[in-house]
């Protein structure tokens, strides 16, 4: 049975600049071949739960101040309606046409650069508590026994105010995190977890939360987890991935 994911997309750079991350990135891909995506991104935020049912969703340049090469970047996957319609009324989402944000095509790039596999989204509904966004990932859960790869894609830390030079150290603040977040999920621990703006230094490396829950999503829709990737760009973003099997 396929694991839900927690991805760290980080920069929309990402996509363009080898790195760790990068090329850990393209080579994950080839584990797993399913038969569709569902994918929760911390850029997709709404007021009620929505999901994209377009049958071809555009590729969202939702950023600006890059190079023209990553404006010229599409990621032109399928949509796959009928999951979406389905999950919409288990779910009692609302249908909307929605593209793909940087959130989900810039790790797909690299995952899946053929762009060949269904890709649905769900929106990150603001104000959900963080066991409403655990709940959530349940009911997601059965879709794994059906070849269907369900991704959160967040940052386990993004503090853009800190930014710092792509190759800088990774401050102290920022690793006392990372590893309160690493520690709770290898014990499986997830009554700390839904009270994670408790951990050490929650609040200075997320300002405000959206980067952070669709890893309450990823978990909520698997099992114990197993960090799969660690490193760090710009010192301040973490970009770790978790398996939850």
């Amino acid at each position: 049975m396929l694991p839900s994911l927690f991805i760290s997309h980080g920069s929309p750079m990402l996509a363009l600049t080898p790195g760790p991350a990068h090329d850990f990135l393209r080579q994950l891909g080839d584990k797993w071949q399913p038969k569709a995506i569902v994918v929760v991104s911390a850029h997709w935020e709404s007021r009620q739960l929505l999901i994209s049912r377009s049958a071809r969703p555009e590729t969202i340049h939702d950023f600006g101040a890059f190079p023209q090469a990553l404006f010229d970047c599409q990621y032109p996957a399928p949509g796959e309606p009928a999951l979406a319609m389905r999950l919409a009324r288990e779910l009692n989402a609302v249908p909307v046409e929605r593209g793909l944000d940087h959130g989900a095509w810039v790790p797909l790039l690299l995952m899946y650069p053929e762009a060949n596999i269904p890709v649905v989204s769900l929106s990150l509904p603001v104000g959900w508590s963080n066991a409403e966004l655990v709940a959530l990932g349940e009911t997601l859960a059965v879709l794994r026994e059906e070849d269907i790869l369900v991704i959160g894609s967040g940052s386990l830390t993004h503090n853009l105010a800190a930014l710092q030079a792509r190759e800088a150290p990774m401050p102290s603040w920022v690793g006392e995190f990372a590893d309160w977040i690493y520690t709770h999920l290898e014990a499986d621990d997830r009554a700390a977890l839904l009270d994670w703006q408790c951990a050490p230094q929650a609040r200075r490396n997320h300002p405000t939360p959206e980067h952070l829950q669709p890893l309450l999503v990823a978990m909520g829709a698997g099992g114990r987890a197993t960090r799969l990737h660690h490193s760090v760009e710009h010192g301040v973003l973490a970009m770790d991935l978790y398996a939850f099997e």
